[in-house]
């Protein structure tokens, strides 16, 4: 088997997650194995993890337990959360570690995590030696993009597997199914990121009530 077709391999098991990360096809690193490393407290969504007060602290571990079942590494998630939650939408590394009780490793695995997949930015403000980590703008429309883009693979991937197998074998109708599936995915997403951009300019940024129909 070619590596190429080991790579896809490796995507196709990955669980697609509520259309987040769910470590995007890549076998687990270090960072994932011990992501979860903390100072002295537990993680359990019961509020208990310093900094945070009991209130956000829960919006936090229940979020993240949210997003890890779904296939989110469990460090990536708190991180995640605790930045989407932060007042001004960002934080620093120490503020992160500080408020999950982890250790600055497991900050530096998380946030590395969330750049490589796109939903969290570094930035530096002039003058100032600390970096922060902020929200990518839209960024579940650059998630779901990137997540597109995989799924154009599969479908190439899938139609190939269909010729190999052959069409009027059984395992060649599931995997018809599954391209024809997929590729109907592929035609929808760009139709559901208008409609949610003309909803969003109705109902979240504050313009005027869409029209019905």
């Amino acid at each position: 088997m070619s590596s190429e077709n080991r790579e896809v391999n490796k995507t196709l098991k990955a669980p697609v997650g509520c259309w987040g990360p769910a470590r995007a096809g890549r076998p687990e690193t270090d960072d994932d194995r011990h992501g979860d490393e903390v100072t002295g407290t537990d993680t359990e969504p019961d509020g208990r993890h310093g900094g945070a007060d009991d209130e956000a602290g829960r919006v936090i571990e229940r979020f993240a337990l949210l997003l890890s079942e779904s296939g989110w590494p469990r460090m990536p998630a708190r991180v995640f959360v605790a930045i989407l939650i932060a007042p001004d939408g960002r934080r620093t590394a120490a503020e992160l570690a500080e408020t999950l009780r982890i250790s600055p490793a497991a900050v530096s695995g998380a946030v590395r995590y969330l750049s490589q997949v796109g939903l969290v930015a570094r930035e530096r403000e002039p003058g100032r030696r600390r970096d922060h980590y902020r929200l990518y703008d839209d960024l579940w429309y650059e998630s779901i993009t990137r997540r597109d883009t995989m799924i154009q693979r599969w479908v190439q991937y899938l139609g190939e597997g269909v010729q190999v197998v052959g069409p009027d074998t059984p395992a060649g109708a599931r995997l018809e199914e599954t391209r024809q599936f997929f590729a109907f995915m592929h035609d929808e997403i760009p139709r559901i990121i208008d409609r949610w951009r003309a909803y969003r300019a109705a109902h979240v940024d504050g313009g005027p009530p869409a029209e019905e129909g």
